[in-house]
């Protein structure tokens, strides 16, 4: 049981989801998801969107049951050496998200402003805030998600530029693509909402944490609003072809903002994204160390360095627009899996040994 000193109010949840939901997959996931459902790709949003809620349900389902985190949920429903090794690909799984989410935000700034950056050196710089903030425990880390969530929230102000010019006659004739295609634009919207995990390694951590799913769900129904307004508005914004030209969809909106004391605001939306970057890779670093910590028994601190140094050198070996993509939907492709089908999955066994366990008493 983690000290009260340690534990953080119910309602931050809240802003711990979104923080992990929204990252550097909003500034672009529309061309992928257009290119699949066109006009229609509001719809596979609101698929994914309640994919996910049902996904949460199942966590909680999970969590509730054993009070514990997944590092010993796993080592109890499976033994040490299954349960190890299962324990062992999510901290991993953890790690690249976490990876893949820093180097697409490089390849942003390599591509809009500084293409001849030094990713060693702008990584490492990273690496050394990542590493003082996470020294300062999990209230540290939520008090920046907390802050990488207010803070840059003024960017939604920005998009009463791009609205005055949005047709929404272009949502027009509703639903005319094939359930094939929602199919796969959902799938694909998985990315954007990779890392509701993370809430099975804090759960332990959260005061009420019984109490706290419906913070939990209001924080992802958040997300989805969002992901759906951003997307509505490009739907009306663009044209099906123009889109096609668009990998940064969301930069572009800032493109277009035109101040009298300001020139190009996508270099300021680019550089406050970093508050948005900085705490969710905090997050995904902070659970892959306790979770190492929970199964080599190992103190949490002292693993940092470690894996910070594995961000470093791994983020700088991926190289290209081409690599980044195929890391990403490898990602993407883990992720959907093990964050929907395998936690339903635990759902069902834990309600079985559950009953078992009742019968036997």
């Amino acid at each position: 049981m983690a000290a009260k000193s340690d534990q953080i109010s119910t309602f931050l949840v809240f802003f711990l989801i979104i923080k992990i939901q929204i990252g550097v997959g909003i500034l672009g996931y529309q061309r992928i998801i257009i290119q699949s459902a066109g006009n229609d790709a509001w719809i596979a949003v609101i698929i994914s969107g309640i994919i996910y809620s049902f996904g949460i349900w199942g966590m909680y389902k999970v969590l509730n049951c054993h009070d514990m985190d997944l590092i010993g949920i796993q080592k109890r429903l499976f033994g040490k050496w299954l349960g190890g090794l299962l324990n062992i690909i999510w901290i991993l799984y953890w790690l690249m998200v976490g990876i893949s989410v820093l180097r697409s935000y490089l390849e942003i700034v390599q591509s809009w402003v500084f293409p001849q950056i030094n990713t060693w050196l702008v990584t490492s710089i990273f690496a050394l805030l990542i590493y003082y903030v996470v020294l300062g425990g999990f209230r540290v880390v939520t008090g920046i998600c907390f802050l990488g969530i207010c803070i840059p929230s003024y960017l939604i102000l920005t998009f009463y530029f791009p609205l005055e010019y949005t047709h929404f006659r272009n949502l027009l004739p509703i639903w005319n693509h094939s359930f094939q295609d929602l199919a796969l634009a959902s799938k694909q919207m998985s990315y954007s909402y990779l890392g509701v995990s993370t809430l099975m390694m804090y759960y332990p951590l959260i005061k009420n944490r019984k109490s706290s799913q419906k913070w939990a769900q209001l924080g992802n129904l958040t997300t989805v609003l969002v992901y759906l307004f951003l997307t509505i508005l490009t739907i009306g914004f663009y044209s099906e072809g123009q889109i096609s030209r668009y990998i940064w969809a969301t930069l572009s909106f800032w493109g277009i903002v035109k101040m009298p004391f300001v020139e190009r605001f996508e270099y300021i939306g680019i550089a406050t994204w970093v508050l948005v970057l900085v705490p969710s890779v905090c997050l995904y670093i902070w659970v892959s160390a306790r979770g190492i910590s929970q199964y080599f028994n190992i103190e949490q601190k002292k693993i940092y360095a470690l894996l910070l140094i594995l961000l470093v050198v791994i983020t700088n070996l991926i190289k290209g627009r081409k690599m980044i993509n195929q890391i990403t939907d490898y990602v993407a492709n883990i992720g959907l899996i093990m964050e929907i089908p395998y936690v339903l999955f635990l759902v069902c066994l834990s309600t079985v040994i559950s009953k078992k366990r009742k019968i036997k008493k």
